[in-house]
């Protein structure tokens, strides 16, 4: 066992992407209301030619199942990424709770001018939201909401196929 544990390398901009995809389901969770299934009570009247399959089918018990098994799983879902969230440092909460999980239409730009106190530089910014995106990468990844291997840099995505292949 080697006491030394390393921290992946990731290539920030695949990073930033699989990061933001995560935030946007989340937004896409909380504003979009659920529709609830619903089952047809009148029969079909159309003629089967086929013969049994021997599948008992409840629409019933499906729409039951969809209608509380859904919802469960998106909060489920929210709840782990505020739970994740929540572990970053102050200032990094501050600016993807800001910049993120409230709504779509807040730019960078209103967050480092307006809602940081003090304010900051856009390149404090970049750095703070840099680090952020990585911790939150590693958390994702544990909570297997994205896949740490795509987010390696290319050189060595390349030379992992590379070596998988011939060992072949």
């Amino acid at each position: 066992m080697n006491p030394m544990i390393s921290l992946p390398e990731l290539d920030r901009r695949q990073t930033r992407t699989a990061v933001e995809a995560v935030f946007e389901k989340y937004r896409i969770y909380k504003t979009i209301t659920f529709e609830i299934r619903e089952t047809s009570l009148t029969a079909s009247y159309e003629a089967r030619m086929h013969g049994p399959t021997n599948v008992t089918s409840d629409p019933t018990a499906g729409a039951a199942i969809y209608n509380v098994d859904t919802p469960a799983a998106r909060r489920a879902y929210c709840e782990r990424v505020e739970a994740i969230v929540a572990r970053l440092s102050e200032r990094e909460q501050l600016l993807i709770r800001e910049r993120y999980l409230k709504q779509d239409d807040v730019f960078d730009y209103k967050v480092y001018s307006h809602l940081f106190d003090p304010p900051i530089s856009k390149d404090t910014y970049v750095k703070i939201r840099s680090k952020a995106f990585y911790k939150l990468a590693l958390a994702f990844a544990d909570s297997s909401m994205i896949r740490l291997d795509e987010l390696a840099p290319a050189k060595k995505r390349a030379r992992r196929a590379d070596m998988s292949c011939s060992s072949l």
